[in-house]
């Protein structure tokens, strides 16, 4: 069988790296993700290993990237991602890669740190530009003598001196000015006030554009404020109380010509700073270009070469120090590819000296490895979201494509819905390679379309299971013509007219020849929609339905096991653990299944009247009795029930008691292998460049000492490098483990058979959510068309169907949010049930 049905054979094997070539050849090994490595130095911490430094120099080049990265992000940019898989650096490439890198991130740190000293130096001058635009309005003299005078209306723009005052030229008036934040205005001058007393005159204005905040970022509008007062002392309380609330005070010129000298001269300093700041800008720009094509990249080829000496970490040196010796988990059939890797490495470095692989026996358990591609990917997933198969047992992925998808239908079954769901994820298929389905960050996306070709055929069996049910939108298509004829009642009675106005509802007898004109071509009658009887003709159907498909569902599962018995020629367990599994199931639940079949054949519509109820013949079965009022469906029901019963119980201790007593007789309990420690970065797509696409390799449960017995077969007796002679030898089992090994495998069978035996009962009704999910989905979509869709058809002329626009798109938003996104994940998540 290929590796899709069942893991492939997997083997340890030992490496022997020359030292100048172990970079390049681990380098070409990753990029190829054919091997998983072990650590073979557990005992020595991470800060003591050989190849800490070159760690740490990769660690610090990945603290540069962040810098960068958060310097992109501050721009308001992304880089793009990776174009293709960038191979890792050689040695003096990682040195250029690093320098670059710093040089980079060093011109980013000095651009950047000049265009926010000249924003900030920008933003102050023209605040200050502001105040003494605004300071000269307020202090402005009066008009000469012989002009016009000014009228004397109060206004904001009014010289805070009265003219009068100039007279007194002997006192000198001090000022104050500064911009100040909107929200501390008015506690700041109500402290003024109080402290000064009063002996000063302050003017607020608001600025007449918006400034950043350099505290937040944001945009305010800040208050400009012109303080004049009398006296040093003042001056300095007013000064401090500037400090405390985060002013920013400027110098202001005594004089209007000195003042306007200072505009002057701001406006042209500003005029430079502008251009100066326009082309850092730009230069800060063309860097952050080189940034965002060159990161990407960087980050790659980076975690590459960290991955590649965490690797060599897990190595260990022979004594001459000339040699590295690794231990990996290898797939047998990609030996050859491995030796061709190394090959590559070797002469990539320049070594005269080849690396090799040597194939080495061992008593552990093999991880699992099962290639996938993009189709089978999702469904290995679903599988091993619950459990990973043990080393060489059957996968039970390839047999989810179809029952995973068939078991959603059931429950989901709906020609229009199923339709929608098909076409959604047929445009995910055929667009998958567009760059902006992949790379979408929305985390709900990524999973939709990680599972686009599940929820295909999802689409396309609900599409099926609905022309079964006979629903598009929960109404009955007429594909063929019904099987029922009216007529043929209409002709054999005596309908009157007054008759049928008393009856709205006539019921259809198939005891009437002619009535019943034989069987529905695919599926359920449309006539069953329009009767009143539907919804219990459906409960009868799809509860049988259940039943049926739920035990032929657990005899599949159980069915399995004979490959993996037969694969690793364990016997013993076709005959004491399946063969009882089988009794137990198909003498209960079997025979249950086989009286509804029974009842569909020999009871027709003459007799259905009198056509006894299985339920009370299944109830009286483990009641070892029959019941007079519910009569026989054939002759000797219950000696055949009691034995089918007996039987059934008598499997119980055998499948409890028979390998557990059979090892033990033999003498030979299985051992146990030692999990594999110190996985390497080669698991699961991770490590040197990713591992191979679609390749599933994770540590399992250790298997039996024989299941290792044909890996062993025909290799020369040797020792792994952390594995003893005597390790090799036993197992890792002492000579007193006997006993505690049939302990732990009676234990581990008795757990197993109660886990059987309540799980075929619980597990029969769980499956009972088929025919309650299907009901609902039925009964949501026909209630969202009678309550929505319905009121678009009872207008008369042109108001229906302007009517129906508005109820059209609430139905169709309906129909996607609940119908298709919700039950489609309701129905998704108890499939997933059933098959777990």
């Amino acid at each position: 069988m290929g590796s899709l049905f069942r893991s492939e054979e997997v083997c340890l094997a030992q490496l022997f790296l020359q030292s100048a070539s172990a970079y390049s050849c681990v380098s070409e090994l990753g990029e190829r993700g054919l091997l998983e490595f072990r650590d073979l130095n557990p005992k020595v911490s991470a800060f003591q290993r050989r190849f800490v430094g070159e760690v740490r120099r990769c660690e610090e080049m990945e603290k540069t990237f962040s810098f960068l990265q958060q310097e992109l992000r501050a721009a308001g940019r992304a880089p793009g991602p990776c174009a293709g898989s960038p191979r890792a650096p050689l040695a003096r490439e990682a040195l250029r890669l690093q320098e670059q890198s710093e040089q980079l991130a060093q011109e980013l740190r000095e651009v950047s740190g000049n265009r926010a000293s000249l924003r900030a130096r920008l933003r102050d001058l023209r605040r200050y530009l502001h105040v003494l635009r605004e300071g000269q309005r307020l202090t402005s003299l009066p008009a000469p003598l012989g002009s016009p005078a000014r009228p004397r209306a109060l206004s904001e723009r009014e010289p805070v001196l009265d003219p009068s005052l100039h007279q007194h030229l002997d006192r000198k008036i001090n000022f104050v000015a500064g911009v100040i934040h909107p929200w501390r205005v008015s506690a700041f001058e109500r402290l003024l006030w109080r402290a000064c007393r009063g002996y000063l005159v302050a003017s607020f204005v608001e600025m007449p554009e918006p400034m950043e905040d350099p505290a937040t970022g944001e945009d305010i509008t800040w208050v400009i404020f012109l303080i004049s007062y009398w006296g040093e002392q003042i001056g300095q309380k007013i000064r401090k109380i500037s400090d405390c609330f985060h002013c920013h005070v400027y110098p202001y010129p005594e004089s209007e010509a000195s003042r306007a000298d200072t505009m002057a001269g701001l406006v042209n300093q500003i005029q430079d700073l502008s251009v100066v700041l326009e082309e850092t800008e730009q230069y800060l720009a063309q860097v952050l270009d080189k940034v965002v094509v060159a990161l990407p990249t960087w980050r790659v080829q980076v975690q590459k070469m960290k991955a590649i000496y965490l690797v060599l970490n897990q190595c260990s040196f022979d004594v001459t120090e000339k040699c590295l010796i690794a231990e990996v988990w290898c797939p047998v059939r990609d030996l050859t590819q491995v030796q061709d890797a190394l090959r590559q490495g070797s002469y990539t470095s320049g070594s005269s000296v080849e690396c090799f692989v040597q194939r080495v026996p061992t008593s552990e358990s093999p991880p699992t490895l099962i290639r996938t591609n993009k189709f089978t990917a999702g469904f290995q997933s679903i599988v091993d979201a619950y459990g990973v198969a043990s080393y060489q047992e059957v996968n039970p992925a390839p047999y989810a494509i179809i029952t995973f998808p068939f078991i959603f239908a059931v429950m989901f079954g709906d020609v229009g819905h199923g339709l929608l769901m098909f076409l959604f994820a047929l445009w995910m298929v055929l667009y998958e390679n567009s760059p902006s389905l992949r790379q979408a960050t929305n985390e709900i996306w990524q999973t939709f379309f990680e599972g686009r070709y599940l929820i295909l055929l999802m689409g396309a069996f609900s599409i099926y299971t609905g022309f079964i049910y006979n629903e598009c939108f929960s109404k009955a298509t007429v594909i063929f013509p019904s099987a029922w004829s009216v007529a043929a009642m209409a002709n054999r009675s005596s309908w009157s007219s007054d008759y049928l106005a008393t009856h709205p509802s006539l019921t259809l007898d198939p005891n009437v020849t002619g009535v019943f004109q034989g069987p529905y071509p695919f599926g359920i009658d449309p006539i069953w929609s329009l009767a009143t009887n539907h919804l219990n003709f459906l409960n009868s159907f799809k509860m049988k339905m259940s039943v049926v498909l739920g035990i032929v569902h657990m005899g599949f599962g159980v069915m399995l096991g004979i490959f993996n018995h037969v694969h690793f020629q364990q016997w013993h367990r076709l005959v004491l653990e399946l063969l009882p599994e089988m009794i137990f199931l198909l003498a209960l639940f079997g025979y249950l299944v086989f009286l509804i079949f029974y009842k569909w054949v020999t009871f027709s519509a003459a007799d259905s009247m009198v056509a006894p109820s299985i339920l009370i013949h299944f109830i009286d079965m483990f009641l070892f009795t029959s019941n007079p009022g519910n009569l026989p469906l054939y002759r000797g029901q219950v000696p055949v029930q009691t034995v089918l019963v007996v039987l059934a119980l008598a499997s119980v201790p055998v499948l409890l008691l028979g390998t557990p007593l059979y090892l033990r007789c033999r003498g030979r309990a299985p051992r146990t292998g030692h999990p594999a420690v110190g996985l390497g970065p080669w698991c699961g797509g991770a490590g040197v460049g990713g591992a191979q696409r679609g390749v599933t390799a994770v540590p399992v449960q250790p298997v039996a000492a024989e299941e290792q017995e044909p890996l062993l077969e025909g290799q020369e007796s040797g020792n792994s490098v952390n594995t003893t002679k005597e390790d090799v030898e036993s197992g890792g089992h002492s000579h007193g483990a006997e006993h505690r090994d049939f302990a732990e495998i009676f234990m581990h069978q008795a757990i197993h058979t109660i886990e059987y035996c309540l799980g075929c009962v619980s597990n029969t009704a769980s499956y009972l959510r088929l025919w309650a999910l299907s009901l609902a989905h039925a009964q949501l979509s026909e209630v969202l068309w009678t309550m929505v869709m319905r009121h678009g058809f009872v207008g008369l002329r042109y108001v229906g169907g302007v009517v129906l626009v508005p109820v059209f798109a609430a139905f169709a938003v309906l129909t996607v949010a609940i119908l298709l996104v919700m039950e489609g994940l309701s129905a998704f998540l108890h499939a997933l049930r059933l098959h777990w």
